[in-house]
């Protein structure tokens, strides 16, 4: 009897234990680095929200939910149209931080995760609409003023709530019958400025060769007309040209007839 009443009360030695350990543990939770911790009580939401590091809680009726406050980065993609009507498929990343002065708001007013509620069906949206200004052949050349106008229409929209810190668009792809097309009409383009470019060439050479045939022609005359000026210039020309030696021999001409004769 003895027995059986020692194994009684060390079963319910044991549970009893197990009942404070259950409570001793259910008495606190850890909030990790990078988080805040929100705190809900039978429904109720506590307006301050808890920092890092180890918090009590009343257990059964407190429940501490973990809400991350550094930056986030999430990279999705989306489909939508170009101007012309081209099927565009955007990649994207978005960088994002929960303001901890916003943790608590968020989470009453808004179900769910935040990025997923609030940023995508915005970062979306927003791209859908800024592509649709753009023909596809454009999207690649303009990815940076896209990503801008993009991200400005959605910093407008969230703010106050979330701090979008960027949103890098990562890719752009369009049909392989689109970007062959694209890629001809490239090509063409190159081979229509490289024959303009010889063309341009060949006009500049030509201009120069003009310029220099009227530069020579404008020499010609005006020795021509100092020569008809003033016969003398030939005698000044053959004196810049003498190289100071005595002639070896003389032409003596009467009569339009001239004979070279040595002087020696």
């Amino acid at each position: 009897m003895n027995d059986g009443r020692g194994l009684a009360g060390l079963i319910g030695g044991g549970l009893i234990l197990l009942v404070v350990l259950f409570l001793a543990f259910g008495c606190w939770s850890i909030v990790p680095p990078g988080h805040r911790g929100v705190s809900v009580t039978l429904g109720k939401v506590d307006p301050v929200a808890k920092g890092e590091g180890l918090t009590f809680k009343m257990p059964f009726v407190e429940q501490i939910i973990k809400m991350p406050v550094q930056q986030i980065t999430v990279a999705s993609k989306t489909t939508s149209f170009s101007s012309d009507l081209q099927t565009v498929v955007v990649a994207y990343s978005v960088l994002y931080r929960i303001p901890e002065s916003k943790v608590v708001e968020l989470f009453q007013q808004f179900a769910g995760n935040p990025y997923s509620t609030l940023v995508e069906p915005r970062v979306q949206e927003s791209l859908k609409q800024v592509t649709a200004l753009y023909k596809a052949e454009e999207l690649v050349k303009n990815r940076e003023k896209i990503k801008l106008a993009v991200l400005d229409k959605v910093r407008r929209e969230l703010a106050g709530l979330i701090d979008v810190r960027d949103i890098p668009i990562t890719n752009i792809d369009f049909s392989d019958e689109l970007e062959k097309a694209i890629e001809l009409k490239q090509v063409t383009e190159q081979q229509a400025l490289a024959k303009e470019y010889e063309l341009q060439k060949a006009q500049k050479e030509a201009e120069i060769t003009l310029v220099n045939a009227k530069a020579e022609a404008e020499a010609v005359k005006i020795k021509g007309d100092a020569l008809a000026t003033s016969p003398r210039v030939i005698d000044l020309e053959i004196a810049k040209k003498w190289d100071g030696k005595s002639p070896q021999t003389v032409v003596i001409g009467q009569g339009g007839a001239n004979v070279l004769l040595p002087l020696r």
